[in-house]
Formats: structure tokens, C-alpha cells, sequence
């Protein structure tokens, strides 16, 4: 489908759904954003619903300001994603192994490393630039200067929630390797630093909602933002780097026979912000649960548990700002989706997939999202479809 625009305070609203699929609070929420007085645009993305302040799967651009809380808390959160040489006919019968090896790789749930992990023994670890991000640290706010040494053990972990490790099949019977993590604890910490710093200042008293305090150009608060905010997107870049890095080399260890080789890791970001350039304006892009699909640009668009996940390639629609959807999105909260669902709806719904099948991921069953396959239908004219993945392996915190 094309976009359907809604008219909104300051800028229309373009939306890559149908508005009266939109609960009422995600709807208030976009009509809320089109009223900040230095918005330049909003698009929304077909996983669209309600979140902190800004609904999860908007796209804002704004010139001269950027919101925090409409970055979202898990700032740089992101998805990667590697084709692998292997194929289904070299799986064993019996999965559970290579699930437990994964886990005990990858520290997930609010585990971490015993030691920060040594970034010259990473599969495919970038050699250049580590030592200079973490030297950088000693920028960022004084708030979580004391968080040092939990930072540095908590890099190359997933988390919890909605963040993921996968093994996957694409149609063809390629291996696949994916994983969903963004900046850990850090991140979530400079960000609701960050968001009680925006509320304080004068010119935000007026909005329509408090969650929406944004900090303006030229000023000291914007600059510390700034250097916290791309600080943080960097250490979600490096979590995921090195998680890639170790769950590979399971898989090198566990197929050794194969000697399995690996495609270039694909991999972006969908809570962030960048500087980017529209309509001869050079602006701040906020990307809450989106992703960049500037033409050309590879993105992984992800299911639920147990369904399947896209690899795409951007279309370079500048009405979306260049952006496409960044999973299914949720069509109920967690707390409804527990009084909804039992675990044996969710051994039901993840059949065929060797996974965690109790209480503590029930809220992340695949009927509580929307269906992928709908979500993908409706950003035709922002992506094309690579190739579908299916999930053989889900190993969540």
C-alpha cells in the first residue's frame, strides 16, 4: 500500500496503515508529535503502537531539536543478521544442544560476562576503533560514570524482553544467524537521564505531554545529549558485533566438519537518530522501532517466536524519510498478552521450534504481535523482500 495521510497540528501524518487499525492512545500520541512546534514531518510505520511519549514505529523529523523519550530507552536497539555457508541438511535431528552452547556463549536475561569479553579473540571483530569508543566514556554524563565496569562486563549480552538469538532457514535451506539487542543497562540509564533533564528546561512547559520535552540546538544540553546519544548507538553497535562474534563461532565449533563460512553481517539499527537531509533542510531523524531504507540499504524486519523474519533491501521513499518498519509490532501489551495466553498456547504456537516454552516468555508469544506477513504488505513502496526466514532456534533471556 501507499501512505494514507492524517491531518495533524503542524505537519500531516503519514501513515503505512490503515488509521482505524491504531489504538486510540498510539493515535493521541502521533497527534501529540504533530503539535511540537519544530516538527518537519511524521511517518508512520505499519508496526505502529503505543509506546513512551512517542508510539513505537514513528518516524520524526524535526529541525534545530530531538526528543529524547521519542528515541525510546533502549537507544540503538537493532537487529543483525548473517548468511551462513551451512544448510538444513547439515542440522542434526536434536537441537537442544546447540541452543544450550549458544546460551552459554552469550550471557542473556540481566546475566553478563564474568570479565569484559576480549574483543581480539571475536570472530570477525573490527580491529580499529573499540579502544577509542570505550575512551569516551569518560564524556558522557557524571549520572552513570559509577556504571563503568557493569558496562564494559554487559557488552556482547542480549537482555530480556523482545531481544533475541536466532537460528534460522531461509526458503532456499540456508543458515541463517540473527540477533535483536540494543545498548543494555547504559543505554537505558542515559536515556532516562536524559529525559528528566529535557523536562526540566523552560521552553518544554507548554506541551501538550511532558514525554515529549525535546532539547534544542545550540545549547549545552543538546551537546551532552548528543555526545551521550551516539555514544550509546555505538555501544549497541558493539554488543551486537560481538554477540555475532561469538554465536559464529559456536556455530564454526559445532560444524567444524563443515568449515562453515560467513556472508558480510547485515545489521542496523531501529531506535536511534541521525542527520539527515530533505527537502533542503538538514534535520534530525528520529527513528523509534524503524529502520533506514534509503534506496539500496539492507534491513531485517523480525516476526515473533515463532514465526518468520524478512532480510529487505531499502526502496528509498522519501516520503517514509527513507524508513520502513522495524519488526511485526505488538497488537496487545505484555500484561494482556500473560492474562490472555497459557504456555501451552505458546508450546502451540512455537511447535517446530527449540526454544523456552514457559511463563517467563509467555507475553512474547507470536499472537501477541501482528502478523508479519501483513506488516511486509503494507510497506511495498519502502522495501522489497530479500528473503523470508523461519526461525529453527529462538533463544530469548
Amino acid at each position: 500500500m501507499s501512505y494514507v495521510e492524517v491531518s495533524g497540528a503542524k505537519v500531516p501524518i503519514r501513515m503505512w496503515t490503515d488509521p482505524a487499525t491504531v489504538e486510540d492512545g498510539a493515535m493521541q500520541q502521533l497527534r501529540n508529535v504533530a503539535t511540537l512546534p519544530w516538527i518537519k514531518g511524521l511517518a508512520v510505520m505499519p508496526d505502529v503502537h503505543y509506546g513512551k511519549g512517542a508510539t513505537v514505529g514513528s518516524v520524526i523529523a524535526m529541525h534545530g531539536a530531538v526528543c529524547p523519550a521519542a528515541v525510546g530507552v533502549d537507544i540503538g536497539c537493532g537487529m543483525s543478521a548473517v548468511k551462513t555457508s551451512l544448510t538444513a541438511n547439515d542440522l542434526p535431528g536434536d537441537l537442544s544442544r546447540l541452543r544450550s552452547r549458544i546460551e552459554s556463549a552469550i550471557p542473556v536475561g540481566r546475566g553478563m560476562h564474568d570479565d569484559p569479553v576480549d574483543t581480539g579473540r571475536v570472530y570477525g571483530f573490527p580491529s580499529t576503533g573499540f579502544d577509542d569508543f570505550w575512551s569516551r566514556f569518560d564524556g558522557v554524563a557524571d549520572s552513570v560514570k559509577f556504571r563503568r565496569e557493569r558496562a564494559a562486563k554487559q557488552m556482547g549480552t542480549l537482555g530480556s524482553g523482545n531481544h533475541f538469538i536466532e537460528f534460522c532457514l531461509d526458503e532456499s535451506g540456508s543458515v541463517w544467524l540473527m540477533l535483536h539487542s540494543g545498548s543494555r543497562n547504559i543505554g537505558k540509564e542515559l536515556a532516562d537521564h536524559h529525559i528528566g533533564e529535557a523536562q526540566k528546561l523552560p521552553h518544554n512547559r507548554g506541551l501538550v505531554d511532558r514525554d515529549l520535552a525535546v532539547f534544542v540546538s545550540d545549547t549545552p544540553q543538546m551537546a551532552a545529549y548528543r555526545n551521550d546519544l551516539f555514544w550509546a548507538q555505538e555501544y549497541a553497535k558493539y554488543n551486537r558485533a560481538i554477540m555475532m562474534g561469538l554465536f559464529q563461532e559456536v556455530v564454526r565449533r559445532e560444524f567444524r566438519k563443515a568449515r562453515v563460512t560467513f556472508d558480510p553481517v547485515i545489521s542496523c539499527h531501529h531506535n536511534y537518530v541521525a542527520e539527515e537531509r530533505y527537502e533542503g533542510m538538514d534535520l534530525l531523524v528520529t527513528r523509534k522501532g524503524a529502520i533506514r531504507a534509503a534506496s539500496g540499504d539492507f534491513g531485517i524486519i523480525p516476526g515473533s517466536m515463532g514465526t518468520g523474519s524478512y532480510i529487505v533491501r531499502g526502496l528509498g521513499n522519501e516520503k517514509s524519510f527513507n524508513s520502513a518498519s522495524h519488526g511485526a509490532g505488538r497488537r496487545m501489551s505484555r500484561n494482556a498478552a500473560k492474562r490472555r495466553f497459557s504456555t501451552r498456547d505458546l508450546e502451540e504456537q512455537t511447535r517446530g521450534v527449540e526454544c523456552r516454552k514457559d511463563s517467563g516468555v509467555v507475553d512474547e508469544i507470536p499472537g501477541a504481535y501482528k502478523p508479519i506477513e501483513k506488516v511486509i504488505d503494507q510497506q511495498r513502496d519502502l522495501v522489497e523482500v530479500v528473503a523470508r526466514l523461519k526461525q529453527v532456534i529462538c533463544v530469548k533471556g
